[in-house]
């Protein structure tokens, strides 16, 4: 079944229930109403006529005497409205009318009567009165007058109950044609409803398809508070997600693939290098004084492989953290002048002056290898891209931290190459290629790994033509890592 079809569905069932349930309320409130209606009325009726044909003799012992022309003309008012009544005196003996037609006044309502109890009755049956007529059912009420806290009188007044139930099912018939209109109303509110959700949901079905089908593009325009409005904004968010990860996948895809026409042509130079002189070497066609300088050469580029495959690895052990860190207190400002006396050769020959900026005694909590790893790559990157230059190594303590900043007067970087540095593959300038430490797009890749492996953070700040500044925070030890050193 279409989801339109159980909304309708459901939307009746729901409606009908409701409106069942309120015709069956309705209707008795409606014969509740009448009811109270006609006793209420039925006793002003009682008031009336006592109040017109009622005389009390105040100076003979308050005798009572009834007008009998008064009453006369009240029941030919009153059964124009089909109503009648009855005057009983104290002593349960008919007043009026004596036409042997009254009804009977049981012991229990006398009861009533004497306490100055109003009584509302109901007779649902006919019944046979005494001169063998038929009285009809009907509705009544007794009611007893006092005078000086003595009854003097008891009235019962009455109307046919079928006429009271023909009011009743008259209002219940207005009430069922107002109910089944609101039913066929609500039907086609509830058609319109279901109909409009449907295409809403129809059109999310849609897109998911195109989704599915690698369109990442697709977008919805915002509308509704309600639940399927609040589904939109969720898709609009899943498509853009999907985008970016899409387009972060091409990215690397296309990086992936120039690192792999890179590391071909790096790993084919120096393997044709070594070929050649292994060649040269079996055919004996390398002059014996020439041999020392060739093997170098060879210790060089294999070298220079080794590091293009270790990096690779590295990193990916890095990123999967498969690594385990020995993180420890030691002396920042001792490695950091270790890397510089290891990097000091490589600077002079593009012109660069290393200078380090730091106190004699810098704290750091890390994993020493992984620190000097850090360092390094980053102030090989600084010396790659700088010319008769200087690059600048600052250590200083923060709140709960060590702050390491490498600073550089090179070439610098444009915003869009600041934003893609430390992503794997990237090379800011893909002419670099070669030289001593090689360059295979994977050393800041490498840095940001370990950087947040030691939950630091690392940033850049770069301006074309005057420099590039790297700055590296790493935490201090936590409550539990202190703990579990002490152990």
């Amino acid at each position: 079944m279409k989801m339109i079809y159980q909304q309708l569905l459901g939307f009746f069932l729901v409606i009908a229930f409701t409106i069942l349930l309120l015709g069956f309320s309705f209707g008795r409130m409606s014969k509740t109403f009448v009811y109270d209606t006609t006793w209420g009325n039925l006793e002003k009726y009682s008031d009336s006529l006592i109040q017109q044909s009622l005389t009390i003799n105040s100076k003979k012992s308050a005798k009572v005497t009834f007008d009998e022309e008064k009453l006369k003309n009240s029941e030919a008012l009153l059964e124009n409205q089909a109503v009648h009544f009855t005057v009983f005196s104290p002593k349960d003996q008919v007043i009026y009318p004596n036409n042997g037609v009254a009804p009977k006044i049981t012991k229990t309502d006398w009861q009533h009567l004497r306490k100055n109890q109003i009584v509302r009755k109901v007779n649902n049956k006919n019944f046979k009165l005494k001169n063998g007529k038929t009285r009809p059912a009907m509705i009544e009420v007794l009611k007893p007058y006092y005078y000086k806290k003595k009854l003097v009188a008891a009235v019962t007044v009455g109307a046919f109950i079928s006429d009271v139930n023909s009011n009743v099912d008259r209002i219940n018939r207005d009430l069922l044609k107002a109910l089944f209109i609101a039913l066929i109303i609500s039907m086609f509110v509830s058609y319109f409803i279901a109909r409009r959700l449907n295409r809403r949901i129809s059109k999310l079905r849609n897109a998911a398809n195109q989704v599915s089908n690698g369109n990442y593009q697709i977008r919805f325009k915002p509308g509704g508070k309600d639940e399927i409005g609040e589904l939109i904004v969720d898709f609009n968010h899943m498509t853009e997600s999907l985008q970016q990860a899409n387009n972060e996948i091409q990215r690397q895809e296309e990086r992936r693939q120039e690192f792999l026409a890179n590391a071909a042509h790096e790993m084919r130079t120096p393997l044709t290098t070594i070929s050649g002189i292994l060649e040269g070497i079996k055919y004996d066609v390398i002059p014996q004084e020439s041999r020392a300088k060739s093997i170098d050469l060879m210790s060089s580029e294999t070298q220079r492989l080794i590091r293009l495959v270790n990096e690779n690895l590295d990193y990916e052990k890095i990123r999967s953290n498969s690594i385990q860190l020995d993180k420890r207190h030691f002396n920042a400002t001792k490695v950091l002048a270790n890397v510089i006396d290891q990097l000091t050769s490589k600077a002079e020959e593009s012109g660069d002056e290393l200078v380090l900026n730091a106190p004699k005694d810098l704290t750091i909590y890390a994993d020493y290898d992984r620190f000097v790893q850090i360092v390094f790559n980053i102030v090989t990157n600084g010396i790659q891209f700088t010319n008769n230059g200087t690059i600048t190594i600052t250590g200083e303590r923060g709140y709960n931290e060590t702050i390491i900043k490498v600073a550089d007067t090179g070439i610098g970087m444009s915003s869009d190459q600041q934003k893609n540095i430390f992503e794997r593959y990237y090379k800011a300038d893909a002419s670099r290629r070669t030289g001593k430490y090689g360059e295979s797009g994977l050393g800041l890749a490498i840095v940001h790994q370990l950087v947040k492996s030691h939950g630091g953070k690392i940033s850049v700040s770069s301006e074309l033509g005057k420099g590039t500044t790297f700055t590296v925070i790493i935490p201090d030890a936590t409550a539990a890592e202190k703990d579990k050193d002490r152990h």
